[in-house]
């Protein structure tokens, strides 16, 4: 998955969807939005715990 593809995506749809106001845009796409990007969030989370964690593995020597 990449990124920064993705980033550019969620920002041009939410730049869309600010210039649109209330042009139709349901509270539905904005639920998603959040969902993505707790999705990321985590995603990112995960890889600097297991990134950290490999580290310190190779510090204590395992």
């Amino acid at each position: 998955m990449d990124i920064r593809a993705l980033t550019l995506l969620l920002q041009s749809r939410w730049q869309q969807m600010k210039s649109a106001r209330d042009a139709g845009q349901s509270s539905t796409e904005v639920a998603v939005f959040a969902a993505v990007l707790i999705v990321v969030a985590g995603g990112i989370a995960l890889a600097i715990k297991t990134k950290v964690a490999e580290k310190i593995g190779i510090i204590n020597g395992g």
